[in-house]
């Protein structure tokens, strides 16, 4: 048995990457995910909004592979500026348990100077355990 590529229905087409890959052990990784939406249009161009987004797209890629936000044990963010994230820590926090629950996985944080998209002020990758 193979990988497996994971891309949620109702989005737009990945070009040249994969928004996720299932191993036949059930381990799901997820490519770093930024504050668009499924049409890949940013909705969201504050930090909070981005954060959300980008949490969202990560549970949906889960739960296209059969999983829920309890099955994600790593989420390593990348974030542009350092002072916006400390400054909003309690924002983030409240963003996240929106749509992660009280599910704290093992996490990293990097300050990064930018990302490939110009609106991107965040990226968040992860890998989950499905099954």
């Amino acid at each position: 048995m193979s990988l497996k590529e994971i891309h949620p229905e109702d989005w737009t087409p990945a070009l040249g990457y994969a928004n996720g890959m299932l191993a036949p052990d059930g381990t799901l990784y997820i490519g770093g995910q930024i504050g668009w939406n499924e049409n890949k249009e940013f909705v969201a161009k504050d930090f909070i909004g981005q954060v959300e987004q980008s949490l969202l797209n990560i549970r949906t890629v889960v739960e296209a592979a059969g999983g829920q936000a309890a099955d994600i044990a790593r989420l390593t963010w990348y974030v542009k500026d350092k002072a916006e994230y400390l400054a909003h820590q309690s924002e983030i926090g409240q963003a996240y348990r929106r749509i992660m629950g009280r599910h704290f996985p093992a996490m990293s944080m990097l300050v990064i100077s930018d990302l490939i998209e110009d609106q991107a002020l965040i990226e968040i990758e992860a890998t989950a355990h499905i099954g």
